[in-house]
C-alpha cells in the first residue's frame, strides 16, 4: 500500500560520515550569503570580491534553502556575470569546517572584517 521512506543516507550525513565536498570549477566561486531578498534571491559576497545578485534556479528552488551567513557555490551567469549569478549548492557545516581547514575560506574572511 505506502512505501517505506528511506532515512539511511541522511542519517549517515547527519553523523558525520566521510562524504566529498565539491569545490569551484572553472568560472564558479564560493561565497557568503549577505541576506535574502525575497522571491529566492540573494545578495552574496564572493571570494573573487564582487557582490552579485543571486537566485536559486528553478530546478533546485524547493530542495534548496539558504539564510544569511551560509556558505554557497556560486555559477556567474553568461552576461552580466561581474552582477548576477546561480546559487548551485548550500554548503553542510561539516563540509564548511573541511573548507575553512584547507584555507578555500581565507579570501571571505579578510573581506569580512574590511
Amino acid at each position: 500500500m505506502f512505501k517505506k521512506k528511506k532515512f539511511r543516507k541522511r542519517a549517515q550525513e547527519e553523523v558525520g560520515a566521510a562524504i566529498r565536498v565539491p569545490l569551484p570549477k572553472g568560472r564558479q566561486c564560493l561565497g557568503i550569503v549577505e541576506i535574502r531578498l525575497g522571491y529566492g534571491k540573494s545578495r552574496v559576497h564572493c571570494t573573487d570580491g564582487k557582490t552579485r545578485l543571486c537566485k536559486v534556479p528553478g530546478h533546485l528552488k524547493r530542495g534548496l534553502w539558504v539564510r544569511p551567513g551560509d556558505i554557497v557555490l556560486i555559477e556567474p551567469w553568461e552576461i552580466e556575470g561581474d552582477r548576477k549569478g546561480n546559487i548551485i549548492l548550500n554548503y553542510r557545516p561539516n563540509q564548511r569546517q573541511w573548507l575553512e581547514r584547507k584555507g578555500f575560506l581565507k579570501k571571505l574572511i579578510e573581506l569580512e572584517e574590511f
